[in-house]
């Protein structure tokens, strides 16, 4: 059994983050969900961008870091899209990571002093998503994961972003189901 602190997009805490969230502890593992949006869900990516940056991407970052604040180390870092900036610092800076999930979003390693040793990653995108291939992240995932000891990048057919929350539009069930298959089963090793 992991125990996973899981952020969400910039879409905030949908009908799909929960349900991502519910399969996982489904299968045994303790997953805490903070809401950095204070219950707030946008229906377009545009829209969740301009009420993240008028928070400010820095106090969303000091939000996930007081969310893990009392949370045992050993955790499992885990972020979808926006939320992997969150994830992937907690992962690369707080001591006692037992592993990250980053899901359709990527950071340069170097960005955050590089990738810590001894802590597996996993990583997850589309192929032709305008944003995790179009934006760099892609470029990034690969080299995280060859700096990383255990690392492993799934790359799927299609240019669909959120194509992990199957309650958008841009969902893609085979894919995504495919993840969480891939995910539980990174969760089982590090747990």
């Amino acid at each position: 059994m992991a125990e996973v602190l899981l952020f969400h997009h910039v879409l905030g805490q949908t009908e799909g983050f929960h349900a991502f969230a519910g399969e996982l502890r489904a299968a045994g593992h303790v997953v805490h969900t903070p809401d950095l949006f204070d219950g707030a869900t946008f229906a377009t990516i545009e829209e969740g961008a301009r009420f993240a940056g008028e928070i400010g991407f820095d106090v969303l970052g000091e939000r996930g870091a007081r969310a893990a604040e009392g949370l045992p180390d050993g955790l499992v870092h885990a972020g979808i899209s926006s939320g992997v900036m969150t994830a992937q610092r907690l992962a690369q800076t707080r001591p006692g990571a037992r592993g990250a999930v980053l899901l359709e979003a990527c950071l340069p390693a170097g960005q955050l002093g590089g990738w810590p040793a001894g802590v597996p990653v996993q990583v997850h995108g589309m192929s032709e998503d305008p944003f995790f291939a179009g934006e760099g992240d892609l470029d990034a995932a690969r080299a995280l994961v060859a700096e990383a000891r255990d690392g492993e990048l799934f790359v799927y057919p299609g240019d669909q972003h959120l194509f992990t929350d199957r309650s958008l539009p841009s969902s893609d069930p085979a894919a995504a189901a495919l993840v969480t298959e891939r995910v539980l089963a990174f969760l089982a090793r590090v747990g």
